[in-house]
């Protein structure tokens, strides 16, 4: 009993529907093209298993009040593993552990519910974001409202979105792969905090910081990935949709795809404490 969905564009703005009674156009046409942004995924369809990187904790000295004053002790720093939201927002904030913050107007922690169900990652903040403070608030913003209403959800409920990395890329350029290492462990800290049933991976620099390998968009569509026991499901990034529009079936079947995993996954444990 697979849901079939299509998606219209009603006053000038993406509305998606979920009908029972339509086929899904175009997906065998679909499943055919090549060329650029397409790849054709003849591999087999296997579970990878990604253990989530661990990294050292770091303390920093306190600097001495002058030279004549007596030093102050060494403070410790929590390790990011161990840190509470408000210690997490405030790690991220002020962290310039790569040269994306040299340019950032803020850092963009993220924003939801912290025991969500559904965790999205996108890529980085744009300019709008940089502005705000918030994850996808432009254009591209918009586009995910909608998909996430089109599933029942929103942003705040059920639902927590945050980034590859917390600052801009100068010029919104494509994170360097030592920026998003740089900026994992918090991301890591946020899905050890939320414990979301499933996340989606929006656009490959997502995907690839989850998955830690090469991905192609293409061929990594329609299968569940790992992030430690988490299903990851790859689409497309919502900017990208809005420029190349034709696909916004695919990233919808995506997100299907990614209801129906949430629904096959354990429930949620209960927090101690």
């Amino acid at each position: 009993m697979d849901s079939r969905a299509i998606i219209s564009v009603i006053s000038g703005g993406p509305i998606w529907r979920l009908r029972e009674t339509r086929e899904w156009p175009n997906l065998e046409e679909d499943a055919n093209r090549t060329g650029p942004g397409y790849a054709a995924d003849t591999s087999p369809r296997t579970r990878v298993l990604v253990g989530a990187a661990s990294f050292e904790a770091a303390s920093v000295m306190a600097a001495s009040a002058s030279e004549h004053a007596p030093a102050e002790p060494a403070v410790a720093k929590d390790p990011d593993h161990l840190l509470d939201w408000p210690g997490l927002h405030a790690r991220i904030v002020s962290c310039a552990a790569c040269r994306l913050s040299d340019h950032r107007t803020q850092a963009v922690p993220g924003v939801g519910d912290h025991s969500a169900d559904w965790l999205f990652v996108g890529e980085g903040p744009g300019a709008e974001e940089d502005l705000r403070g918030e994850p996808f608030v432009g254009q591209a913003g918009k586009l995910l409202d909608a998909m996430l209403a089109s599933l029942g959800i929103a942003r705040g409920d059920r639902v927590y979105i945050a980034n590859a990395v917390k600052c801009r890329p100068p010029n919104n350029r494509t994170p360097e792969p030592d920026e998003i290492e740089a900026c994992f462990p918090y991301l890591q800290r946020q899905i050890e905090l939320i414990q979301p049933r499933v996340i989606v991976a929006l656009g490959r620099p997502a995907a690839q910081a989850l998955l830690k390998q090469e991905v192609r968009i293409g061929a990594a569509r329609g299968q569940a990935f790992r992030f430690g026991e988490i299903p990851v499901v790859v689409t497309y990034h919502p900017a990208y949709l809005l420029r190349n529009p034709a696909d916004k079936g695919k990233a919808w079947a995506d997100l299907c795809f990614a209801k129906k995993t949430l629904e096959s996954s354990p429930p949620k444990a209960v927090a101690a404490g």
